[in-house]
């Protein structure tokens, strides 16, 4: 998928950061956030496709996600696996949730994703943070690649 959001790696190393804007308003884009039914129809794609999703979208609720045997490799791992724990939930302004994954060096490290959604006359700013990356060299890399490739499929979905 050829994307034109680029991320950025903070100068630690711990975290990147990718923004891009949507043509829709922030209760339709974190509803795509935190729907597990709509994060089954966008969060996935054939070189990785999504097996489940589940979403207990409230402070303390668990998510899970998984894929079945893609393309994509990082780390060995081609059936990815995810969890964690809504740590920080304001609808429909922000998102925060841990994430813990098969494909780290590390796979009981702790990582933190954060969605920030702001309104603008024009729809949406969305900035995703994904920090706790200092000693997680592969996944790093792979998550420069990768978040702007999730947020250009958000971007598509809710401008639907």
């Amino acid at each position: 998928m050829t994307t034109k959001t680029k991320s950025v790696i903070t100068p630690d190393s711990d975290a990147i950061v990718t923004e891009i804007h949507i043509a829709a308003p922030p209760d339709r884009v974190f509803k795509a956030l935190t729907d597990p039914a709509e994060l089954m129809r966008w969060f996935t794609s054939p070189e990785c496709p999504a097996k489940f999703w589940e979403m207990d979208a409230r402070p303390g609720g668990r998510y899970r996600y998984a894929t079945e045997k893609g393309t994509v490799v990082v780390n060995g791992v081609s059936e990815f696996e995810c969890h964690g724990e809504i740590l920080e939930l304001d609808p429909p302004h922000l998102l925060v949730y841990s994430w813990m994954a098969n494909w780290h060096d590390d796979k009981s490290r702790r990582t933190v994703v954060r969605w920030e959604l702001t309104a603008d006359a024009a729809g949406t700013r969305v900035k995703v943070v994904h920090s706790g990356l200092a000693q997680e060299n592969v996944a790093r890399k792979d998550y420069s690649g990768g978040w702007p490739g999730v947020l250009e499929m958000l971007k598509k979905f809710a401008e639907q």
